[in-house]
C-alpha cells in the first residue's frame, strides 16, 4: 500500500472495518480457487464479505453454494467477442438468464461456486471483469450508452470512462473504501449518466478560456439513494479531459481517507458532503489537485430517464442506432445472443446496455435498418414499446436478493402488462418497483415508485405488500418522489394501481407528463385518492 490508513487506530470501527484492516478484499481472488475445490461448506461465513469485491453476493438460501455474479461493462459498450461471452456464461452457468442493471453492468443467478475460476478467465480473455462489481470500492462507471455516436453529446466520453476505469480498477490503494462508490461521466446534454444519483459524477460544460469555448465537465459529489438519499452538489470547478483523473483521484481519496467507517449506514460519501459542507468539500478537492478553473456554462438541457428506444441517426452520416426494450431487464442468454449476432451480421457486433435496463444496437447502415428491424427478435423486444412495460424498472427482488422482502421484476412485468391492457395514455408513466429501501431499482427517481414491504392481516399473517412513492425526476435540479401512506397487499397492487392511474388519466391535462400532474395536483390531493381506493378496496 502506498497510503497511510489514517483510520486504522479509530476505536469505533464497525465488524467489516476491523476485517479490511486485517486482509485487503481483492485478496478474495486468491481464496476462490481453493474454495471451488474445497466446497462451499470450507468458506468461513467471515469470509463471505470478501465474496463481494469478486462481484458475487452468496445467493439465498445460503447453503447450496450458489452466487448472484455481476459483471462491469463501463459505460454500457460491449463488442461482441464480449457479447457472445456474457451470453455464453449465462446459458451454461446462469440457467439461461442474464439481467440488465441500473448501472449497467450484467448480472447472473445461480452461478455455482465450482465454476468461478473458469469464468473469471473466459472474462479475462475478452477484457471483461467481475471485481469490484460490489464491495467498498468503485463500481462500474456509467454513463451515455451512445458515447462515441450520440449527436447530443458534447463530445466522445469513452476515452476518458475508459481512463477513470483503467485507474480505479483493482487499484489497492482504492480498493478499502467505507463503502460502495459510483461514478458517472457523461457528456449527453440529457443527462444520460442521471449525475445526481451518483458519489461523483462529471457532466457536460463549456467554458471560454483565453478567448476560446473549451468542452468539458461540471463536478457533482454526494448523491445517493437508499433509506436517506441526497442529490448531488455542484463544485465550482471546471474540468477538461484531460484533468478528469485528477479531480477523481482527489474526491475518492478525501472519501477514502474522511468518509465515516463507524456505522455502515452512515459510510457513503454524501454523507461527508452533507457534514462538512459542499464549500469545504471543495477547498479539500483543490488542497490536492491544485487550481481548478471555476465554473463555466451548464450544458444539460433536459433529462431522457435514460431511455433510447427506436431507430436513430448517429452522428456518424449513413449510421443508425436502434434502442430496444428488455423488460424489468431480465433476458435469456439465447436472445441475448441472438442480439449479438444480429448486431455483428447488420452492423460491428457493438451492443450497448442502458441504466433504464434496456439494450441499444449501434452501427447499423441505412441500407441494412429496415432488414434489421424485420427480424422476429424485435417482437418479444420491440423498438417502440408499450408506455408501461416499456417504462418499467425493478430490482432482483426477494427471488434472489437477501435483502429484498418482496418479489418485483415478476410483479412488475405483471402489473405493467395489465396497465398496457387497461389504461390508455398520451404519455409513458415511469414506474419503478424494489424489494427493501436500498432502492437498486431506483424509486426514487420514478414517477411512481414501488417499494416492497411486508403487512400484518387481521389474521396476524405476514403477506407481501408494496407502498407508493410519486413524483421523482432528474430533470433540472431534481426531486425524489414522495411517500403516500398506506401499505397496499401484493393481491391487490395491480388493482389499486390501475384505479390511481385512471384517475390520473382523468384529470391530467393534453400531454402533462405524471411529474407535472402530481406538481399540479400536490402530494396531500394524491394522498386522498389513494386513501379512498383503499377503503373502497380494504372494506
Amino acid at each position: 500500500m502506498s497510503y497511510v490508513k489514517v483510520w486504522a487506530d479509530n476505536d469505533q470501527l464497525n465488524k467489516n472495518e476491523i476485517n479490511k484492516l486485517k486482509k485487503d478484499g481483492l485478496s478474495i481472488f486468491e481464496d476462490i480457487p481453493k474454495y471451488a475445490i474445497n466446497g462451499f461448506e470450507s468458506i468461513p461465513k467471515d469470509q463471505y464479505m470478501y465474496f463481494k469485491y469478486a462481484g458475487l453476493t452468496v445467493q439465498k438460501p445460503q447453503d447450496k453454494g450458489l452466487f448472484m455474479m455481476r459483471v462491469k461493462i463501463p459505460t454500457g459498450i460491449l463488442n461482441y467477442e464480449q457479447a457472445v461471452t456474457l451470453a455464453e456464461i449465462g446459458a451454461e452457468y446462469g440457467k439461461g438468464t442474464l439481467d440488465i442493471t441500473t448501472r449497467q453492468s450484467i448480472q447472473y443467478h445461480w452461478v455455482p461456486l465450482e465454476h468461478l475460476p473458469e469464468i473469471f478467465d473466459r472474462l479475462k480473455k475478452v477484457d471483461l471483469t467481475t471485481s469490484e462489481a460490489e464491495g467498498d470500492a468503485p463500481r462500474n462507471v456509467v454513463g451515455n450508452p451512445l458515447a462515441g455516436i450520440d449527436p447530443d453529446e458534447l463530445f466522445d466520453t469513452r476515452p476518458t470512462v475508459n481512463e477513470i476505469y483503467r485507474f480505479f480498477q483493482d487499484n489497492p490503494d482504492f480498493s478499502n473504501l467505507p463503502r460502495k462508490y459510483k461514478i458517472s461521466i457523461n457528456a449527453n446534454i440529457y443527462n444520460a449518466g442521471h449525475a445526481e444519483i451518483n458519489d461523483l459524477a462529471f457532466t457536460p460544460a463549456t467554458k471560454v478560456i483565453d478567448g476560446k469555448k473549451v468542452l468539458g465537465f461540471h463536478v457533482k459529489v454526494g448523491g445517493g439513494l437508499a433509506a436517506k438519499p441526497y442529490l448531488a452538489e455542484q463544485l465550482n470547478v471546471f474540468v477538461t479531459p484531460e484533468h478528469v483523473t485528477k479531480v477523481a483521484e482527489a474526491v475518492t481519496t478525501l472519501y477514502r481517507d474522511f468518509g465515516y467507517r463507524k456505522s455502515r449506514a452512515r459510510a457513503r460519501l454524501k454523507y461527508l458532503v452533507a457534514d462538512w459542507g459542499i464549500e469545504k468539500f471543495e477547498e479539500k478537492v483543490l488542497e490536492l489537485t491544485g487550481p481548478l478553473p471555476t465554473v463555466g456554462k451548464d450544458e444539460i438541457v433536459g433529462w431522457n430517464g435514460g431511455f433510447f428506444f427506436g431507430a436513430h441517426p448517429q452522428k456518424q452520416v449513413g449510421l443508425n442506432y436502434v434502442g430496444i426494450s428488455v423488460p424489468v431487464g431480465r433476458i435469456d442468454s439465447d436472445d441475448f445472443l441472438e442480439i449479438a449476432e444480429l448486431a455483428k451480421h447488420y452492423g460491428n457486433g457493438e451492443l450497448r446496455t442502458v441504466n433504464s435496463q434496456n439494450l441499444i444496437i449501434p452501427n447499423i447502415p441505412d441500407h441494412e435498418l429496415e432488414r434489421l428491424l424485420a427480424e422476429d427478435i424485435f417482437k418479444k423486444f420491440p423498438i417502440h414499446p408499450t408506455p408501461f412495460t416499456g417504462y418499467a424498472m425493478a430490482c432482483t427482488g426477494n427471488e434472489f436478493c437477501n435483502l429484498a422482502l418482496t418479489n418485483t421484476k415478476d410483479k412488475m412485468k405483471e402489473i405493467a402488462a395489465r396497465l398496457d391492457r387497461e389504461v390508455s395514455l398520451d404519455v409513458p408513466v415511469r414506474i419503478y418497483m424494489v424489494g427493501c429501501t436500498n432502492s437498486c431499482g431506483q424509486r426514487h427517481i420514478a414517477d411512481i415508485g414501488i417499494q416492497g414491504l411486508k403487512l400484518k392481516t387481521k389474521d396476524n399473517e405476514l403477506v407481501d405488500a408494496y407502498e407508493l412513492f410519486v413524483g421523482g425526476s432528474l430533470a433540472g435540479e431534481g426531486h425524489f418522489n414522495e411517500r403516500l401512506k398506506g401499505r397496499i397487499a401484493a393481491s391487490l397492487i395491480s388493482d389499486v394501481l390501475k384505479d390511481f392511474l385512471l384517475y390520473f388519466k382523468k384529470e391530467k391535462e393534453n400531454g402533462e407528463t405524471f411529474f407535472a400532474f402530481k406538481n399540479r395536483q400536490g402530494t396531500e390531493k394524491l394522498q386522498s385518492v389513494l386513501d379512498n381506493l383503499l377503503k373502497a378496496y380494504n372494506n
